[in-house]
This record gives C-alpha cells, structure tokens and sequence, in this order.
C-alpha cells in the first residue's frame, strides 16, 4: 500500500466516522468535533498500542494479547516505555466489539474511554492556567454528547464496527509527518474556522507553516531545544518547526485561550510522536498568566490581530514587569471599532521577552505592521532595529488565508545576530488565485516556497524580489521593513534610429496637439455655460 492508499483509508475512516453521526442527526452539532476526533483518536491509540506490543517477539495478534497471564500483560505494557498508551485488555476495540450485543452498550464504549483516560492522565492530560488537568477523553462522550437517549446504544455499536472494520497496519505507523499532517487537517477541516465567537481558531495554512519553519531553523541542526508557540491554536506552527528540527532533538511548549485548539493540539502531538510533550500544553490567557516564563530557542505564532481583549486590558498594565516587557505599550481599546485591535502588538512583545539569549522566532504580522509611522508598531520595529534583532521580512500574497482579508508577512527575530545585514523579502506577487469555501485565496506552488525559503537562507538578491540591506539604511528610511522602498529604481534606455526617433516625436506632437483642441472646446463649452446664467433664472 503507497501513501496515497494511506491516506484514503484513513480519510475513508473519518468521513464515514461524520457520516454515523449525520444519520444520526449530530452532524453540525456542538458536540460533533469531540466524538468525531475522540473516536479517531481511540482508533489510532488502539492501533498503536497493538503495534508497539507485536514488536516484542511474545506477541503476534489480538488473541495472544488475550492468553496472556496478567503479569505477562502488565510487563508488557511497561516495556512499551511511553512509546503508546497503556490500555488494559478489556478496553481493546476487538474486545469492545465483542459485546456490542449487550444492554445499555454505549455505557460499555464510555467506560473503555473513561478507563483509557484515568490510566493515561499523567501522560496525556492537559492543563489549565488555573492548573487543572483536561483529561484525554471525556468521562461520558456518547452521554453527554448525544442527548436522544434512544440514539447512543446505536451510534456506539456503528462506531465500534467501523473501528473494528478499519485496520490501521505497520506501514501506517512508518509513515512521517507529511503523511500525519494531512490526516490531521483533513480531521479537523470542519472544526477549525473562524466562527468560533470571542475565541475563534485561525488556521495557520501547511504552505505558510512550513516556509516559516525552514527559514526559522536554516541551516541549523539544532538539539535539546525548546520550541515555543504562545497561541499555538491546533499546533501547525508548532509540529512544523518540531518536525524540521526533528522530535527527538526538541521539546514543544505552548498556550492558548481556547481549550477546544488545545485539545485538537494534543491530538497532533500524539499523532505526530511528540506525546512526550504533552505535558507542556497549557490552556488559559497567555498574556495575562504566562504559564512559560522560561526563555525559548524557537518561538513561532501567529498571533490573533482582532481579538476583543477589552475586558482583561488594563490588567496587562498592573502585572508585575509590565513596562518591561511591553516597553511600546499595552494597546488602547477603539471606542467605535472593536474589530480593529492591536492584541497581535502584546503577543510580539510576549514573544521578543520570552527569547533565550541565543533565540529566534518567526511571527505572523499584519502587512501594515511593516510601514505604520507611529504607535506601538512604530516602536517595536525601532526596538528590533536598534537591539540588532530583525533579521528577516517576507511580504505574503495577499489572501493566502482564506478566512482573513488582512494581508500578512512574516517577521524572523535573532537575538544572537551577527551582522548588521537584513533581508526583505517581496512575495506579494506569488501565488495563484482560487476559490475555496465562496473565499478568494491564494495559494502557493512548491515552486513559490522554494523561491522564498531558498532566497531568505542564502541571502540572496533577486530583481523587484528581494533585497539586502543594512540597520543603518532602515533607520534611513524611519524603519521601514517594507522591500519596496528599498528595490533601486530602474531606468529603461532603447535604442532608437533617426527614422524611429522622428516617427515617435511626431506620434507625441498629434497626441498633445489633440489633447490642446479637446482642451479649448471644453473651454469654450465652459464659458457659454457661464454666459447663460442670470439671477433671475437662478432665483426661480
């Protein structure tokens, strides 16, 4: 089976997974997301837990689990060493299956989660700011998640059949993250839109994620480091970067307001061999209870631009070490247009205070953050100029999010710069218009994210593209990040003969001579309009 088969078996499971659901008429429900990627996620844990125990020369298939003594069991489940859940035998999806027939089944499907949950809680839960742990699965998922009563015995023995019917083999688990990725976003595709009120999700596109994480880590080959997202939302950013520096050599931090993107994060994490950090997954208001004081290596975000933060600004101001780290400001609430806050503004003094002496970070900008001639933005760019951080600016075609008409670019921080060089990157020309969704979008070619991934690392200056240039020619210029102002402008000479010189000149004489007469005739019509006007007609 190629990876295209791959694919399709796995987005085969989750469509038919939303389709037990739509007959049921939960589709589009609020609680639609949760059984659809908890169900998925049983299934993967499932799975796993079954291929992770066939690499022990003991077992070979479901039924030797089963022979097995409990001491023989329990030693195999410690030898798995974190490399997949622990799941007792009676919690297995073939076991479940096996007694689909009983009264009362969705109970039976609800007490395996349950048990999965209480016996994985140290490695899988989530914590709050508030420090409490958001366990892996719901307690009740098919109760309280189904409210017909007569419905849920039939939806949980449709579920188990189909997870029982889909067999998740080895050649999946090989499989890397390009393959993970796409499953994941596939997943969640319905679940991850902006229309999620006060604290709606923003997708961070793969195309958009990827170039930021190979411009981020270069030429690098980081280990032992900690990457960090302060608005992490699903965790694109996060598990791009983690995956281009590779799983074994980083840790992942990160927070974010809204407990269903950590949740879907958590999910990515445990798809994509980073289960390991689980731990570092925080929900609460980053801003206003920072629960990641330590200093990060790799910080990526693409930080909310609109979000309505009025009712908490003020408490910005009285935390401890507010001026210094919002040293251009805490934005002030608009008394009219409350969609046209500046939250991004504290999620990049967050970002610039959380660097490690040695640390870099990429972060999605509002275009006009790039040019503004006054405010915070003016000051955070004079900061990153005048401390030798900037290091970076790629200007993105506009609409490459689909959700957003704010155009964006990518800012990229060093704060172990060595030189005084910065490139600017012009990217607004890239790209092809399509519709998605009833949305205009832009949507780059792999030929796009190797032109601007290979000209940022290289440092390279291409025509009316990109440019190099100096802190001193940014503060030349009142600290414009923006590549435009800085391309040379180009004169075109073309070499004429006499005859053609002539020809031109004449063209040149019969246009302006044409324009002098409509000129005169629009004269004339203006002064017999004038001559025409009397006080009396006006009066009446």
């Amino acid at each position: 089976m190629d990876n295209t088969s791959y694919v399709e078996t796995v987005e085969n499971l989750v469509d038919r997974i939303k389709g037990i659901l739509t007959s049921a008429g939960l589709g589009g429900e609020a609680g639609e997301y949760k059984l659809v990627t908890q169900s998925f996620l049983y299934k993967f844990l499932n799975d796993k837990f079954l291929y992770e125990a066939k690499k022990e020369d003991s077992v070979n298939d479901y039924q030797h689990l089963m022979d097995l003594n409990d001491d023989d069991y329990e030693m195999l489940q410690l030898s798995l060493d974190g490399n997949s859940a622990q799941i007792q035998r009676k919690d297995l999806i073939e076991t479940i299956y096996n007694q689909q027939n009983v009264d009362n089944f969705s109970e039976v499907f609800d007490t395996a989660l349950n048990d999965i949950a209480l016996d994985n809680n140290e490695l899988f839960s989530v914590e709050t700011a508030g420090n409490t742990q958001v366990r892996l699965f719901d307690a009740h998922l098919i109760e309280d998640n189904i409210q017909d009563g007569s419905q849920r015995d039939h939806v949980a023995r449709e579920l188990i059949k189909l997870l029982a019917s889909t067999k998740f083999d080895s050649s999946i688990f090989d499989e890397g993250f390009d393959f993970f990725s796409t499953i994941f976003e596939y997943m969640i595709q319905d679940y991850n839109k902006n229309g999620g009120g006060n604290y709606a999700e923003y997708y961070t596109p793969r195309t958009i994620a990827k170039i930021i994480a190979d411009i981020l880590v270069g030429k690098e080959n980081p280990q032992n480091v900690k990457v960090y997202d302060p608005s992490a939302g699903s965790g694109t950013l996060l598990m791009n970067v983690a995956n281009r520096i590779g799983v074994d050599n980083c840790t992942v931090y990160s927070q974010d307001i809204s407990q269903k993107s950590s949740n879907l994060l958590r999910l990515n994490l445990i798809l994509n061999n980073l289960s390991h950090s689980i731990h570092n997954i925080v929900q609460g208001n980053t801003i206003i209870n920072n629960k990641h004081p330590e200093k990060m290596d790799y910080i990526v975000s693409n930080p909310p631009f609109k979000l309505d933060f009025s009712s908490w600004r003020d408490q910005v101001e009285s935390l401890p070490n507010s001026s210094e780290i919002y040293f251009a400001g805490v934005p002030k609430i608009p008394a009219k247009k409350k969609d046209s806050m500046a939250i991004y503004e504290l999620f990049i003094q967050h970002i610039i205070n959380s660097l490690s002496e040695k640390g870099k970070a990429g972060i999605v900008v509002p275009t006009g953050f790039l040019t503004a001639q006054s405010g915070i933005d003016k000051k955070i760019r004079k900061y990153l100029v005048d401390n030798k951080m900037i290091d970076t600016v790629v200007s993105m075609p506009s609409n490459v999010f689909a959700n957003t008409g704010t155009n964006v670019s990518v800012i990229f921080l060093n704060k172990n710069k060595q030189d005084d060089q910065v490139q600017l990157i012009d990217a607004s020309k890239l790209g092809q218009k399509v519709k998605e969704n009833g949305l205009q979008k832009t949507v780059l070619s792999q030929d796009d994210i190797k032109k601007i991934v290979y000209t940022a690392i290289n440092r390279e200056d291409v025509d009316d593209f990109s440019i190099t240039v100096s802190l001193k020619e940014i503060k030349d210029k009142n600290y414009s990040f923006s590549a435009g102002q800085y391309f040379p402008v180009k004169i075109e000479y073309i070499e004429l003969t006499q005859d053609e010189f002539e020809e031109k000149m004449k063209e040149y004489q019969k246009n302006l001579s044409e324009l002098f007469d409509e000129g005169n005739k629009l004269e004339r019509n203006i002064h017999r309009t004038l001559e025409g006007i009397n006080y009396e007609t006006e009066k009446n």
